[in-house]
Parts: C-alpha cells; sequence; structure tokens
C-alpha cells in the first residue's frame, strides 16, 4: 500500500519518469519516509504500553543481575535476524530499547543483526548462491551481532548517548512506576502513550528526512558499475575498500542481494560482495544520521567502527573458505 501511494505519487501526481535517475530517488524518498514514521509511531506506542503493563525496568534489571553467561546478546541477535527490517526501521525499535533501559551492549546486538539477516534475504541467497553461501551468511551475521554487541557492551558506552534519551528514560522509568502505584484503566494511559510517542517522531522527524534523503540520491544517481572498478579480484585492499564504499548506500538485505549476484557473476569474490552488502545494509549513513538523535557522534564512531572490522575480518574470512 505505501509503494503503491508512492509510485501515485511521484509517478502519477508528480510526473515523474519511474525509469529516470530524479524518479527513483523521489519515489525511493518517499516511500521510505512514510514507511519509517509509520513503523517509528507504531513501535514507540508499542512500546509505551508494553513498559505502563510490564516495564522494561525489570527486564533490564533481571539482565543486569542474572548471569546468562552471554545467552542474552544470542537472545537478541536471534531476534534481529527474525524481525524484516532495513538498517533505518530497526532504529525504532532500538530506541525502544533504549528507552526503556536495556543494556547497550545487548540492544547493539539486535542492532546489528537486524539489518543483516532476514527470512527473505535468506531465501534469495538459497536461491542465487546455494545451501553453503547461505549457512554461512546467515551464521556469521549472527555472530557478528553477539560478538559485536558484547565488546561494544563491555566499552561502557552509555554516558555517550544523547541527552534526548537520558530524558526519555527518565520520564519512562517516573511514569512506568507512577502507573504501578495506581490502577489507571488502559483507556486512560492510551492518549498519554499515544502523546509520548507522537513526541519521539517529532524529536527524529528531521533526522529521518536527512538521512533518507541522502539515501535516496545514492540509490538513484550512483551510476552502474561505479564499485565493481574497486572490488577486482586482483586488488587485495578489495574487502575494506568494499566496506568503505558500502556506508553513503542505503538499501534492505533482500534490495541489494541481487546487485550481489551480479557482482559474483563478474568476477568479485564472494566475501568481498558479501562484505559490501553487510556495508550497506548494516553501516549505511543514512543510519547513522538517524542514529544521531540516540548517540553522541563519538559513540557512533565507535559502533560504525566496531562493525565495519568485524565486516571486513568476516569478507577475508569468506574469501578463504569459499
Amino acid at each position: 500500500m505505501i509503494q503503491q501511494f508512492a509510485d501515485w505519487l511521484v509517478y502519477g501526481l508528480f510526473g515523474l519518469d519511474a525509469a529516470s535517475p530524479l524518479g527513483v530517488a523521489v519515489n525511493f524518498f518517499f516511500y521510505d519516509t512514510v514507511k519509517i514514521l509509520i513503523l517509528l509511531f507504531f513501535i514507540s506506542v508499542l512500546m509505551g504500553i508494553v513498559n505502563a503493563y510490564f516495564p522494561i525496568e525489570r527486564l533490564r534489571n533481571y539482565l543486569m543481575t542474572h548471569k546468562m553467561y552471554g545467552l542474552q546478546y544470542l537472545l537478541a541477535s536471534l531476534f534481529g535476524a527474525i524481525t524484516p527490517f532495513c538498517s533505518c526501521s530497526s532504529i525504532p525499535l532500538f530506541i525502544g530499547f533504549v528507552k526503556g533501559g536495556i543494556p547497550l551492549g545487548v540492544t547493539f546486538a539486535f542492532l546489528i543483526t537486524s539489518p543483516l539477516v532476514n527470512e527473505v534475504a535468506v531465501a534469495m541467497f538459497l536461491g542465487s548462491f546455494g545451501l553453503k553461501v547461505t549457512v554461512v551468511y546467515v551464521v556469521s551475521g549472527i555472530l557478528l551481532g553477539m560478538v559485536g554487541g558484547f565488546v561494544l557492551g563491555r566499552m561502557r558506552l552509555d554516558g555517550y548517548l544523547s541527552d534526548w534519551v537520558k530524558q526519555i528514560q527518565a520520564n519512562s522509568s517516573a511514569q512506568a512506576d507512577e502507573w504501578e502505584k495506581d490502577h489507571t484503566t488502559f483507556w486512560k494511559r492510551l492518549p498519554v502513550i499515544v502523546h509520548d510517542a507522537w513526541g519521539i517522531v517529532r524529536g527524529v522527524l528531521v533526522y529521518i528526512l536527512i538521512g533518507i534523503g541522502v539515501g535516496a540520491f545514492m540509490h538513484g544517481f550512483v551510476p552502474e558499475g561505479f564499485f565493481e572498478q574497486y572490488m577486482a579480484k586482483d586488488n587485495w585492499l578489495a574487502v575494506p575498500l568494499s566496506v568503505i564504499l558500502a556506508v553513503p548506500m542505503y538499501a534492505n538485505a533482500a534490495g541489494i542481494v541481487p546487485v550481489i549476484e551480479v557482482f559474483v557473476a563478474k568476477g568479485i569474490p564472494v566475501g568481498t560482495a558479501i562484505a559490501f552488502m553487510m556495508g550497506v545494509v548494516g553501516l549505511s549513513l543514512p543510519e547513522a544520521t538517524l542514529l544521531k538523535k540516540v548517540m553522541t557522534w563519538k559513540l557512533i564512531g565507535i559502533f560504525f567502527g566496531t562493525v565495519a572490522a568485524f565486516i571486513i575480518l568476516s569478507g577475508y574470512l569468506f574469501n578463504w573458505l569459499l
């Protein structure tokens, strides 16, 4: 329905050519803006309801006071793998976790894995590359989330969350405590929950528009064949270059798999191609722009640098294994 609305608006009402770079970019912008705003609003409402009846503070305390021997990172990565979100679509849920005070390392494990692995991409990988490559891709995506979340969690980075997040964390805890003491009915609480959700949407709206605008430009105007020249088999720097080149791009895993298939068909090593895919879906510049509302630039840099390092190592490992 959202895609049909974007098509009608851009190609019908605006009269842009669907085959032109401008038409593709503008269509992408409207589709992803509407999708992410709707997703952000409803997830914020859902997290507000959850926090009203099962305060996430309790889950946070449980995770911090019980020895789970790393199981929490596996569970967060598995949850990320089964959610069909791209990097920017994952951020609303990430905000909900951070708002509730879930340990940052566990939250990062979800944020890393969610855009990298989903059921549509897995099905496409099976059809394009076979079982062996698909298994390596899925396992590595989950492991990358687990290890990345663990490493980032050990860095004690909570102090680098933005003041906006710290404020909504404090408000959320105070509201949960107040509702736990009284017995206000759901219908009386709902307007407050909806108001708070709309406040979150307003707070990140500018960042969403800027981030998706950058992604739309890259989506529509990057010339065909631009990346292949830097990812050749005989270039030993191809893996890190592929990750660096991927950062300005923006697409979900399902959307980039056909591109990866073309790269491999042109002789680019599988590991280099997958590293490029992981960079596109897991380290996009639009994602960084959206995260700016939640994190300081220093935390974004640490997050991107850590994940990029693991993706590069994975790319070299894939090239050796496959």
